[in-house]
């Protein structure tokens, strides 16, 4: 037994050696043959290991991501596809492959078009290809789905079982994805765009968006996919397999087959009679009063304690950000994309401190203008218990004009809704 873990460790610390070669612009041809011998021997939690520690040891986030797509590579080249891990019909992990197998096809039909356009078409044919990288590119935006599951769900519960350096380095490649196909999307839907500019567009944003998202799912069937599936529990995939339709699916639907284990029952910190009054200094509420008040809030409530875990969120009937039970206890730094992370710590320290206690940002998003707001949360002392963060939709509110004194209910959403209005 000594001996594996001491080879494991010897491949562990020779991988990193490699792959600190590599990142100070070494050549990978000077170690592929060494890398070759020593990968045929290596599984995926190894790979994961060695990124964790390269993070452990001082290395930031954005290091280790912009030399991932580099000892990716080379892994690629001579690493033995490893032998799947059959899963049943409907596993989370069987439509995570399925939705990749999904997104080969846009992938595929993207290339074509590139390859197309630098052909120069005219006329219709132009306008052919162009259409082409639209319904493309449209198929293509569906792996946010496929990316938020993982971030919101997989991530979480490889966080409990101490593996976190790889998913924040993922995190940062799922958004450098994002963003070259948003900017690929904005320039497409140009109605002036010329040859020149489409082509300029293939050779800056379009091909490197594909390697992107082609070289996620090189790392996902080949690192992550086999590491959760050694790791996670069957509670574990359960939970995810319960939490994953609030997010939607990508491409593809999840197929039937898969029973996941009974849900674990309520936390034990939950043992308050419904029917007992909560005193406050102001009166007294039920606990079922209470969580009716927070489920009918105009706004989204989310609680971090002081040791910067998520410990509450509201469920309101329409939640502007979505939350899953998953991030209950999870630190809130790894709740967040890596380019974020050192604004949430400011705010954190700068209420820990004492030396602010709001912050507040206002943003669009989905076409909504949604107002941010965290408070620093301190008891009858001063002492710091937490930060609440409160979301609205300020909508419609900032589009109020005049006065309203006399009552009116609006029930224009209502009637919208109501089948039977127009029956006989």
């Amino acid at each position: 037994m000594t001996e594996i873990i001491d080879n494991r460790a010897h491949r562990i610390r020779t991988m990193k050696e490699i792959i600190r070669h590599l990142h100070q612009g070494g050549d990978p041809a000077e170690v592929r043959d060494r890398l070759k011998t020593l990968v045929q021997k290596t599984d995926a939690s190894e790979i994961a290991a060695m990124e964790q520690e390269l993070i452990n040891e001082g290395m930031s986030v954005d290091e280790v991501r912009s030399m991932c797509d580099l000892h990716a590579q080379v892994l690629n080249e001579i690493r033995a596809q490893p032998k799947s891990q059959e899963v049943p019909p409907g596993h989370p992990v069987d439509t995570f492959r399925r939705e990749n197998e999904a997104l080969r096809r846009p992938i595929g039909e993207m290339k074509a078009a590139i390859a197309e356009a630098r052909g120069r078409p005219e006329g219709n044919l132009w306008q052919e290809v162009v259409n082409r990288m639209r319904q493309a590119l449209n198929d293509l935006m569906d792996v946010d789905k496929h990316y938020l599951r993982k971030e919101n769900l997989l991530f979480s519960r490889l966080e409990r079982h101490g593996i976190v350096g790889p998913s924040k380095v993922m995190w940062a490649k799922h958004d450098e994805a994002r963003q070259l196909l948003k900017r690929v999307e904005r320039i497409l839907s140009q109605e002036d765009l010329t040859v020149d500019g489409l082509i300029q567009l293939c050779d800056t944003t379009v091909e490197p968006a594909l390697e992107e998202v082609e070289g996620m799912i090189f790392k996902e069937e080949n690192i992550l996919f086999p590491m959760a599936l050694d790791t996670l529990t069957d509670q574990d995939w359960g939970e995810i397999w319960r939490d994953s339709p609030q997010y939607g699916w990508c491409l593809v639907e999840p197929r039937e087959g898969y029973r996941p284990s009974e849900p674990a029952g309520p936390l034990p910190a939950a043992e308050v009679s419904a029917e007992r009054s909560l005193p406050f200094p102001t009166g007294n509420l039920t606990l079922d009063q209470l969580k009716a008040i927070f489920a009918t809030l105009p706004v989204d409530l989310t609680f971090i304690d002081a040791e910067d875990r998520v410990r509450y969120f509201s469920e309101g009937p329409e939640r502007i950000f979505m939350r899953s039970k998953a991030i209950l206890g999870r630190k809130v730094q790894n709740c967040h994309p890596p380019g974020s992370v050192h604004v949430v710590d400011k705010i954190l320290s700068d209420f820990r401190s004492g030396g602010q206690s709001v912050a507040e940002f206002w943003i669009n998003f989905r076409g909504e203008f949604v107002h941010i707001r965290y408070f620093a949360v301190r008891d009858p002392d001063g002492q710091y218990l937490g930060t609440l963060e409160v979301t609205q939709d300020l909508t419609h509110l900032r589009a109020l004009e005049g006065e309203r004194r006399l009552l009116q209910y609006d029930t224009s959403r209502e009637e919208d809704d109501n089948p039977m209005e127009d029956a006989p």
